[in-house]
């Protein structure tokens, strides 16, 4: 398929038998850690491989040097038998891995890359090539997510596609609007968008962010930050996920109200309280065309892909939490 006369890749959905790796592209997790989520992806029908350095504790907490971490994504890229690769958590790191492995691989290569929080970064840069990726879940939280989530994870790999439907929030604003996906941590979002590694400037995109431990002072100056680009223009509609554990620095009641104030100049549609975060992790479409309708009763997201699709109506879920 073909969005702005570039051709999206979407790679090969999974079937019983197929191997799927974990890597740590920033930090370290436990080797017992990876054990319990490969044996809940084999109880998926998956064959899972663990990355040479993923259990590489180095001082500065990382799975690795950037180079050994690099290495172990490019493995995982270019071993054509691998159709997906889970990372096994996020905290920091991700970004030393963009000038280390082209991007081009991504599409020459193509296979669902799957987490969020700081691999938000590696998600990003992997949209741009025109490239889908999984917003979700990662290796540590595979074994504590909702049966709901578990189920549309494993659906999603399998080629059912996900419409999203959520009750109404006080600080949404009605309206319908359509682009790509993109988006994810805040912090991390905001450093990389205004890099090389962004979309087109007439691409239309609907944002979605989350946050997790950061101040209302730090999420603003971020959000400020997107603002700034001369490019924010092309965001058609906005999805705020879930904040938490923020520390409350400046006279807002919530981060949704501090967020809205910033939005009084646009005309789009916004759907608050999305239960996409760094510790609920209903899996999104990473760089794939869909469609955000907020009305006063609910909100609903649907991927414009063809194949078959299936209708969640979510509710937040709780998963453990680490960074």
């Amino acid at each position: 398929m073909t969005e702005n006369g570039k051709e999206i890749v979407i790679a090969p959905y999974l079937k019983a038998g197929d191997r799927v790796a974990l890597v740590s592209p920033a930090y370290w997790v436990p080797e017992r850690v990876l054990l319990q989520a490969a044996e809940a992806l084999k109880s998926w029908g998956l064959e899972p491989v663990i990355g040479p350095h993923t259990t590489s504790l180095n001082v500065e907490a990382y799975s690795g040097t950037a180079d050994e971490r690099a290495s172990d994504l490019l493995w995982a890229l270019e071993d054509d038998s691998i159709k997906a690769i889970f990372c096994s958590r996020g905290g920091y790191g991700s970004m030393h891995l963009l000038s280390r492995i082209p991007l081009e691989k991504f599409r020459q290569h193509p296979k669902w890359l799957i987490g969020h929080g700081d691999i938000t970064v590696l998600l990003y840069a992997v949209a741009t090539t025109g490239t889908l990726s999984i917003h979700g879940p990662m290796g540590f939280q595979i074994t504590n997510q909702s049966e709901q989530t578990t189920t549309v994870m494993r659906n999603l790999l399998m080629g059912i596609l996900p419409k999203y439907v959520i009750l109404s929030n006080p600080y949404n604003r009605c309206g319908h609007a359509e682009g790509l996906l993109v988006g994810g941590n805040l912090s991390s979002y905001a450093v990389i968008s205004g890099s090389k590694f962004q979309m087109p400037e007439d691409q239309d995109i609907i944002l979605f962010i989350e946050e997790v431990e950061e101040s209302l002072h730090s999420i603003d100056r971020f959000f400020y930050m997107l603002r700034l680009q001369n490019s924010f223009e092309r965001v058609k509609g906005i999805i705020f996920g879930a904040f938490d554990s923020i520390r409350y620095d400046l006279q807002y009641g919530s981060v949704e109200q501090m967020l809205i104030a910033h939005l009084h100049d646009m005309d789009i549609p916004v759907c608050c309280g999305f239960p996409v975060s760094n510790n609920s992790c209903v899996p999104l479409l990473e760089g794939a065309p869909c469609s955000l309708t907020v009305t006063s009763e609910h909100s609903e997201l649907a991927f414009n892909i063809e194949g078959s699709h299936q209708t969640y109506h979510i509710e937040k879920t709780e998963a453990l939490l680490m960074r």
